[in-house]
């Protein structure tokens, strides 16, 4: 099988092939840490996650760098207002970003560096730059001169003629682009020192900008030139841009091959979510509206395809948590069900051309939606076949094998917490036993602790199932 991915620099679906064979090493821009990540950042983190798991599914080796942002305008401005150091004000927002995303279950980055623990790098590229002309120094800041390098705006297909010579850009804003010569090193302000934000250079004392530190860092952990650069679509100008002009100008190598961008996700007025623009919603005001984030990421991920504009909604979530709860429903069921007498060989070939559409879909640059529709496609057909026992040991092998298939993207069927299965099948077994024994009263006391728990039991014709319950 063949992985393609779109890549925005080539806007085609290229066949994925890293540097080195079996190893695939991928930069990820994670969070500014000037407040909490809101749900469109948190579905561009579980879109890296989705790509890290299918090159490990395809038999990469895979090496994850996801940056954090700990200085810029906003983090400085917050500080000042908080009268706190910079190191202080972002404490509280990278351990709600660890939560976030343990509890959306993505896969740990293998590297998380952070902007200011790498300031000597970025120090050592601006000084390349600044010798290879490519940049200047003005009034203590430090430049990136644009027209040094000709191929700037091949990534977002600009017109060159359009920008503006002699203009800059000073604040590193997400939403703000850069039409002309971008800051790489901000001069020290006395406010600076006072918030623990100055470091000394060759060409003054200051701070770096926002662009630099990507740079700087993906060279540190992954070398000068990346297989997979990803991030959210509203990176890709200027920032994704300004990465490739400082990299390439300093390394003179290509400097990612693959660029992967995630779209928006709207809020329900159908406006793209932004912190800066004070409308956004947090993982914990989902958890606290009652959603479970395992369908938050269900919802993030397989409602519409990554470079596919999704809008969130209260409808939306319930409907994720509805698909989520009949794939777990289905999951337990295969894995309890004794296999039947018979093996239907019609089944058997639609589970195997599942199984294999649902592979060239992840393939196809990783369509998830489109392979979770054909599991639930099966799903139906599978239960009215075990209804009638037409699924013997074959069928229920290759069942089996399809759940890892999808769970190997999804990571939604296995239970929420560390050893929570083991302890409700303790305690659902204790119940059996009570009643067995005529002990209802036990009985009934073991289901109320488990709804004290989160947990719902259900009789069924298979046994008990479990479920969490809103």
């Amino acid at each position: 099988m063949t992985l393609r991915l779109h890549n925005t620099l080539t806007a085609t679906k290229d066949v994925f092939e890293p540097i080195e064979a079996g190893r695939a090493g991928m930069y990820t821009c994670g969070p500014t840490v000037w407040n909490y990540a809101h749900a469109g950042n948190l579905r561009a983190f579980l879109v890296y996650d989705l790509v890290r798991r299918h090159l490990q599914v395809s038999g990469y080796d895979v090496t994850h760098v996801m940056n954090l942002t700990d200085i810029d305008d906003r983090i400085l401005d917050q500080a000042m207002h908080a009268g706190v150091t910079i190191g202080e004000y972002v404490k509280p927002y990278v351990a709600a970003f660890f939560e976030d995303i343990g509890a959306l279950r993505a896969q740990p980055a293998t590297h998380y560096p952070r902007a200011t623990e790498h300031i000597p790098e970025m120090v050592e590229m601006i000084t390349e730059l600044i010798e290879n002309q490519n940049a200047y120094v003005a009034d203590g800041d430090v430049y990136f001169r644009i027209a040094s390098f000709p191929t700037y705006g091949a990534l977002s297909h600009l017109d060159r003629g359009g920008l503006r010579a002699g203009a800059r850009i000073a604040a590193d804003k997400y939403d703000k682009e850069s039409v002309s010569d971008f800051a790489l090193w901000k001069k020290a302000q006395p406010m600076d020192e006072k918030l623990g934000a100055a470091w000394d250079a060759p060409f003054g004392r200051g701070r770096p900008g926002w662009h630099i530190e990507c740079s700087a860092m993906s060279k540190r952990y992954l070398g000068e030139t990346l297989d997979i650069h990803a991030g959210g679509v509203d990176l890709m100008f200027p920032h994704h841009e300004n990465e490739i002009a400082q990299s390439e100008a300093a390394n003179h190598k290509q400097f990612a091959r693959f660029w992967l961008h995630s779209e928006h996700l709207a809020d329900a007025t159908g406006e793209k979510m932004s912190k800066s623009a004070g409308g956004f919603t947090t993982l914990r005001d989902l958890s606290d509206a009652g959603h479970d984030p395992v369908a938050v990421r269900f919802f993030l991920l397989a409602s519409a395809h990554y470079r596919t504009r999704l809008r969130l909604s209260t409808e939306a979530l319930h409907a994720a948590s509805e698909q989520v709860r009949r794939l777990r429903e289905f999951a337990d069921r295969v894995r309890r069900s004794a296999p039947g007498p018979i093996d239907d060989d019609d089944l058997l070939r639609r589970i195997g051309e599942v199984r294999a559409g649902y592979r060239e879909a992840l393939d196809d640059d990783l369509n998830l939606p489109q392979g979770v529709g054909l599991v639930f496609e099966l799903a139906r057909e599978a239960n009215a076949a075990m209804d009638s026992g037409r699924i013997g040991e074959r069928g229920r092998d290759a069942l089996l094998q399809l759940i890892d298939d999808f769970d190997a993207h999804l990571d939604i069927v296995r239970s929420e917490e560390p050893g929570l299965a083991q302890e409700v099948e303790r305690l659902i077994a204790e119940r059996e036993a009570a009643r067995k024994g005529r002990d209802f009263g036990r009985a009934d006391q073991i289901r109320e602790e488990l709804r004290d728990k989160g947990i719902a039991l259900e009789d069924s014709k298979d046994g008990v199932r479990w479920r969490r319950a809103r």
